[in-house]
């Protein structure tokens, strides 16, 4: 394989657009979650108009995270499979299950714009349902990464640290959704765990993942 030009080294790289998407995500998945649902889950009284409006944006919202969701699990597997190939294809399966039970949940919140489901609480119910089992599977996909990530060296394993740590906390909310769900808004304050691993493994991919470029790069140049 030839080496790199020097165009080609100032081409934005997988990594910066996986960056880039996993942006899209957090910004997205918060956006529905606490400006859009957040009004509607918090019992604030919202006009019986606005309620299909906003459940509209929310999936919305919901369809831009998927579909960049997608991207990403791809473009991660790509970065990730000089690593461990097995492992990587397993992660992006697991990422992409999660992203369909997410767009499952899009039918939902249509379903009850529609009024086909009459109460809204139920819509965001089922959709927080199916919301909550697709992060049991993202939670496999953060262990699976964090497997992989301390081969790079360097802060490698500490983001793996990060993710592996945040995988367990979405795989114990889930667990929890499906057999104590009383205990779920207890349990909300781990999630700062996710937020500030995924926002590290997101400026990480948005500085060019260095270490992980330099090592598919050595796999195509071999």
């Amino acid at each position: 394989m030839h080496a790199l030009t020097r165009s080609e080294l100032h081409t934005p790289t997988p990594a910066r657009a996986a960056g880039l998407l996993y942006v899209i995500i957090i910004l997205a998945g918060l956006s529905a979650e606490f400006l859009v649902r957040g009004p509607l889950a918090s019992g604030l009284s919202v006009p019986t108009e606005a309620v299909a409006a906003m459940l509209r944006r929310s999936a919305l919202l919901d369809a831009a995270m998927v579909l960049a969701d997608v991207g990403l699990a791809v473009l991660l597997f790509g970065l990730l499979r000089p690593l461990g190939a097995g492992l990587a294809l397993a992660a992006m399966v697991f990422r992409l299950v999660q992203a369909a039970l997410i767009a499952m949940g899009l039918v939902l919140l249509l379903a009850g714009a529609e009024g086909l489901i009459p109460d809204p609480a139920a819509t965001l119910l089922l959709h927080g349902m199916a919301y909550d089992i697709g992060l049991l599977f993202f939670g496999v996909n953060g262990v699976l990464s964090a497997v992989l990530l301390p081969r790079l060296g360097g802060i490698g394993p500490v983001l793996g640290a990060g993710l592996a740590a945040a995988g367990l906390v979405y795989g114990a909310g889930s667990t929890l959704r499906i057999v104590a769900p009383d205990l779920v808004e207890a349990f909300a304050p781990a999630y700062l765990i996710v937020i500030v691993a995924e926002v590290a493994f997101c400026a990480w991919l948005l500085t060019g993942a260095r270490a992980a470029q330099r090592v598919t790069t050595r796999q195509a140049r071999a």
